[in-house]
């Protein structure tokens, strides 16, 4: 941490004395309190860092990074939004690392390379999406049974074409199935 960063007042870290208070600030050093012992540190040389903000919900006390990441996956969960680390787990062991090249009939065009897990990712988003989609379908109120079932059919076919990727997949019980 440069010196110019530091205010007086300021929490700080130091890799060996631990959480300190800065006193006083000079342009060689900065006096910084350990506890009952008062110490003139050069801040940059000795590894001193700004401690991890820290914020109080109710009774508890948590860093504010941690608060955030919580939130996000909270809210992810919530719309059903997938971790795109989560569906890795789900690719199957040989196709992790892999790629997709796409060749253009052209030879004058360049080809395209995708990395297999991002495009994995986006089978699962695809796959994960229908099955929010025939929930909300089979949950609306102003659809009627008919209505529900023909929706239904759009989207089994949906499966029934999606089935190509099922080799990407790790278990069996995560591929596309095609309910018709």
């Amino acid at each position: 941490m440069k010196i110019d960063e530091l205010k007086i007042g300021q929490k700080v870290n130091h890799p060996q004395h631990g959480e300190g208070t800065v006193e006083r600030i000079s342009s060689n050093g900065a006096e910084i309190r350990f506890g009952n012992i008062l110490k003139t540190i050069d801040p940059e040389i000795a590894g001193v860092t700004a401690p991890e903000p820290q914020i109080k919900v109710g009774e508890v006390e948590m860093s504010l990074k941690q608060l955030v990441q919580m939130t996000v996956d909270n809210v992810m969960e919530q719309i059903g939004i997938e971790n795109p680390s989560e569906s890795v787990e789900e690719l199957g062991l040989r196709w992790n690392k892999g790629k997709i090249v796409l060749h253009p009939a052209d030879a004058t065009l360049q080809t395209k390379e995708i990395p297999l897990e991002v495009f994995f990712h986006k089978i699962v988003m695809m796959r994960n999406n229908f099955r929010v989609l025939e929930q909300k379908i089979n949950g609306h109120s102003q659809l009627s049974d008919a209505d529900k079932v023909e929706m239904q059919q759009y989207i089994s076919k949906c499966y029934g074409s999606m089935t190509t990727f099922n080799i990407l997949f790790k278990n069996e019980g995560d591929q596309f199935r095609s309910k018709g």
